[in-house]
């Protein structure tokens, strides 16, 4: 099976690599808008792209590179890696101009955006606003915490992603001018150094995936066989933060700062698709199964210290003090979606589904203009906080804007990570509305989605297009959360096996054939390992593949939230709330009111004291904080009686 020629989306593996799977372009996977997908990317287009845009220019961003260009005298403002922020938000507007070229307000943003870059670029290809209007001199001094090359980066992704979608080939002329400037310096023979923050290493396998220039793969590959020398120091939190203490096919264990260790395996995983380094991809696995069998948060939320904004230690997922922050859970996604093209394996596609559902979504208001940075499971009765440190309340920007523009980013590509292809067919990992087209033996196959997922279980399916003879396998993603299913063609129920986590269905496809996948979604009580101290004695309730909360707003008057339990044996009902319409299904549970009383301890171990019954309603994690400010907890303690 061969995919049609069109706006490639993402990530694209190159002809030689060592892939199981090949993404669709963004020409072949559409979101319709009624959908719950499709309707975050609509509000991704209609508010959060241009809120992003709008703020570049008010804190000062743009105004950074126009002074970098000799057009203005303002001095620098803002982080000394504000530049990043633009270079995302241009890739977002390159991947929405990729299905809709028509916009032209977008179009004036790339086409400005591009040449006040190329104003910016020195002779020698360097384009670091900050390093060229604050510190000159300080130019590649720093690569702890320079974040020169991590900015690099992501003006190369933006390249990629312009060259992609055929809209500012200009674009990929500046990233390339600075990427054949790293090649210089950095690449054999040269400068021994790798970057404080990773990054750059997944957009140097992407720029040689476009460009086929081996060098930029070369120097991708230098990058990762250098790290765990010790080369960035000792630091401010030392060399475990950076990954930087041990070399990356022999580490065992995430480490450090949670987005630069996440954007590392993206690297070494983009790395070892396209060189066969087969130490390399093991050693992305083997640390996929420490994270997320140790130390990931239960909706997909990586990083548990504030301090740092780093993991801890194995279990250590306190919901109160969780920082979970938002790029974290973006850079999880990039990840998991390279080591599904990789291998093909199912759990790296239901890691997509939960980090997008549980901990993507909720860093954007329903507004799309508001956002949280990090993402707390539980916020207390009487917490206190103000502006960035308020946890119950998103902020319209930050002073490290890093969040928004990546979720911008991710939202307008949102399309190219639903299925994929291979010879044998075509595989559906993420349900949404939409509508799929490949090719199967030069002939166009059209499969038409229609779903209210994630509220419902029922997925349906329509095959269209030529006639085509020879038989290929449509293959149906079954979520390890799922129990229970069944899959119908044509009225008729099917024997299904998931095994390996897709019900797979070969036949001679004729046109017009439907599938249909249920999926039984009961509500689930959720426990963690039993080493998680933290939340011992509680459960978290979730339903499909969402996770749900219960936020003060939904308790009775003079209930306090941290008194609440749930009662596990009494049956949760799962619907509809007249009063919430815009959540199609909340959860209904019983339980009971702790009475604490006002010692702060007491002795003994009996019986917790409880002041009545209780009936509470729980709503979807995503949409917390969205009427109004206030407590929210995740896991909610149970009767002593169950």
């Amino acid at each position: 099976m061969s995919a049609l020629r069109g706006p490639a989306g993402p990530v694209v593996p190159g002809p030689g690599a060592v892939a199981a799977l090949r993404p669709l372009g963004l020409d072949q996977a559409l979101l319709h808008p009624d959908g719950l997908l499709g309707r975050w990317r609509r509000r991704n287009t209609e508010e959060t792209l241009p809120h992003c845009v709008d703020n570049l220019y008010s804190k000062g961003n743009i105004g950074n590179l126009q002074a970098a260009a000799g057009e203005g005298d303002q001095p620098f403002t803002g982080m000394w890696f504000a530049d990043s922020d633009v270079h995302k938000t241009l890739e977002a507007a390159l991947w929405e101009l990729g299905t809709s070229p028509g916009d032209t307000r977008l179009k004036e943003f790339v086409d400005t955006t591009a040449a006040l870059l190329a104003r910016a670029q020195q002779p020698d290809g360097y384009l670091n606003s900050y390093f060229t209007i604050a510190e000159p001199d300080a130019r590649w001094r720093r690569p702890n915490w320079s974040h020169e090359l991590y900015c690099a980066g992501h003006l190369i992704q933006a390249a990629v992603a312009g060259g992609r979608v055929g809209a500012h080939p200009g674009l990929l002329s500046i990233a390339r001018r600075f990427a054949d400037l790293l090649v210089e310096r950095f690449g054999p023979g040269g400068v021994e150094e790798v970057c404080g923050h990773p990054e750059i290493e997944t957009a140097l396998a992407e720029l040689y995936r476009l460009t086929g220039h081996r060098p930029y793969l070369d120097l991708a590959r230098r990058f990762l066989d250098l790290r765990g020398r010790g080369l960035l120091g000792e630091g401010r939190f030392g060399p475990r933060y950076y990954q930087d203490h041990v070399p990356v096919r022999e580490a065992r264990e995430v480490t450090g700062h949670a987005v630069r260790q996440l954007y590392l395996l993206a690297g070494m995983t983009d790395v070892a698709m396209e060189t066969g380094d087969r130490a390399m991809l093991d050693a992305a696995e083997r640390l996929w199964d420490d994270a997320f069998g140790t130390r990931t948060y239960v909706t997909g939320a990586h990083g548990s210290r504030h301090r740092e904004e780093a993991y801890g230690d194995p279990y250590e997922l306190p919901p109160d003090r969780a920082y979970g922050e938002t790029c974290a859970a973006i850079a999880s996604f990039h990840w998991n979606w390279r080591l599904l093209l990789a291998t093909g394996r199912a759990r790296y596609a239901d890691e997509m589904e939960r980090v997008l559902h549980n901990a993507v979504a909720p860093a954007v208001s329903a507004d799309g203009r508001h956002f949280f940075y990090s993402n707390p499971l539980q916020s207390r009765t009487g917490h206190e906080g103000s502006g960035e440190e308020a946890a119950s309340r998103r902020l319209p920007w930050y002073s490290c804007a890093c969040c928004p523009p990546n979720i911008a980013r991710l939202m307008a590509s949102l399309p190219g990570y639903l299925a994929t292809a291979d010879h044998t067919g075509l595989q559906v990992h993420l349900y949404g509305d939409a509508s799929l087209t490949t090719t199967v033996a030069g002939r166009t196959v059209r499969v038409a989605v229609r779903t209210a997922y994630p509220w419902q279980g029922r997925i349906e399916l329509s095959v269209h297009g030529d006639d085509v003879q020879a038989p290929w396998t449509l293959a149906l993603r079954v979520p390890g959360w799922c129990e229970a299913y069944t899959v119908s063609v044509d009225g008729e129920q099917m024997p299904a096996s998931a095994r390996d986590g897709y019900v797979r269905l070969t036949r001679e496809w004729t046109p017009g054939t439907r599938v249909v996948l249920d999926l039984d979604m009961p509500v689930r009580q959720v426990r963690a390992h039993p080493r998680v101290d933290a939340v011992r004695g509680c459960v978290a309730l979730a339903r499909g593949p969402l996770v749900y909360c219960v936020e003060q707003a939904d308790l009775p008057s003079g209930a306090v939230l941290e008194d609440v339990r749930l009662d596990p044996a009494a049956p949760i009902t799962a619907g509809p709330r007249a009063d919430l319409p815009h959540i199609p299904v909340v959860l209904g549970a019983r339980g009971l009111l702790a009475d604490p009383g006002d010692a702060l301890y007491t002795a003994g171990a009996g019986r917790e004291r409880t002041s009545g019954p209780l009936t509470f309603t729980a709503v979807p994690y995503f949409l917390w904080g969205n009427r109004s400010e206030g407590p929210m907890r995740v896991w909610v303690p149970v009767t002593t009686a169950g």
